[in-house]
């Protein structure tokens, strides 16, 4: 049913609702928390949907061997990492894995020994339940605001925007064209052209964008994609492009530890302001509180 056929059948219904109930009706429909319990529901299996979808199309780390630098970073970790999408695979889907031999969560000390340790997860992507937390709990309203996800990869920055919020324009910025053309593919499978747009270019050329954008947000995006020395160029540019005043900022990890990490403290002071987060939420039974707490806020000032 599009919309066009959903506003007749909902106007038909109406029609037939007694006249001295009809005020009520619409009350309920404008302020009803079971009807934003239903809505926010439907918007959650459309993004299960689009999850599983990519879940064909990927191997099970989400991987291309194209990214053959992050494989490297991954490689240089104290504790052996491996990249598990959260946006993909929620905590039942990677148990179910384990159970199948396809995932472990723990790798041996010794060779042939019983002594093992948990490995450590990394994901470049939110899961459902966070991408519902960014854009109902984090950010505000986003009405006729333009959200620029840098490093967008599978996109789900860009769904989750388009089901959860009113922002007018979510435009992702990608380098991997592999991953581009998967986000335009459920673009365009799930009709959201309207709002949504996939760019297939570096950050860096993107000055005018980022001058003229509402909310930044930037998810685990350079550390493993690139050396130290490209980083922070990256940093440098996003700095002196993202200048409007009051737009917001989201980051994973925090800005202070990325930029502590490259020894880069003098790029942040005077630029944004960080903003009070609430993570004490409850998004269902697979909420995990650590992985909000890696949420940050900034305030451009």
């Amino acid at each position: 049913m599009n919309f066009s056929e959903a506003k007749c059948e909902v106007m038909k219904l109406l029609s037939k609702v007694k006249p001295s109930e009809l005020n009520t009706v619409l009350r309920w429909l404008r302020t009803s928390d079971e009807l934003d319990e239903f809505l926010s529901n439907n918007n959650k299996v459309i993004l299960q949907n689009i999850s599983e979808e990519l879940r064909a199309s990927l191997p099970p780390d989400a991987m291309f061997p194209s990214e053959s630098t992050a494989y490297t970073k991954m490689q240089q970790c104290s504790q052996p990492t491996v990249h598990v999408d959260s946006f993909l695979y929620d905590e039942d889907q990677v148990d179910s894995l384990c159970e199948e031999g396809t995932m472990s969560r723990s790798y041996c000390l010794t060779c042939g020994s019983y002594r093992t340790a948990p490995l450590d997860f990394i994901s470049h992507s939110f899961s459902i339940s966070e991408l519902q937390f960014l854009f109902e709990n984090v950010l505000p309203d986003l009405s006729g605001r333009v959200l620029v996800d840098v490093g967008s990869r599978l996109g789900a920055v860009l769904y989750g925007g388009y089901v959860f919020s009113s922002a007018s324009h979510l435009i992702g910025l990608e380098i991997s064209e592999e991953f581009v053309n998967l986000q335009k593919n459920i673009v365009q499978k799930y009709n959201m052209m309207d709002r949504l747009q996939v760019l297939h270019t570096d950050v860096c050329l993107q000055n005018v964008l980022l001058q003229n954008a509402d909310v930044l947000v930037m998810n685990n995006v350079f550390e493993f994609f690139m050396e130290p020395s490209e980083q922070v160029r990256a940093w440098r540019f996003i700095i002196e492009n993202f200048r409007k005043k009051g737009s917001l900022l989201v980051t994973v990890p925090s800005l202070q530890e990325s930029l502590n990490t490259l020894q880069q403290e003098a790029l942040q002071p005077g630029w944004v302001e960080e903003l009070p987060v609430d993570y004490d939420v409850y998004l269902g039974r697979d909420t995990d509180h650590d992985a909000l707490r890696q949420i940050h806020l900034y305030r451009v000032l």
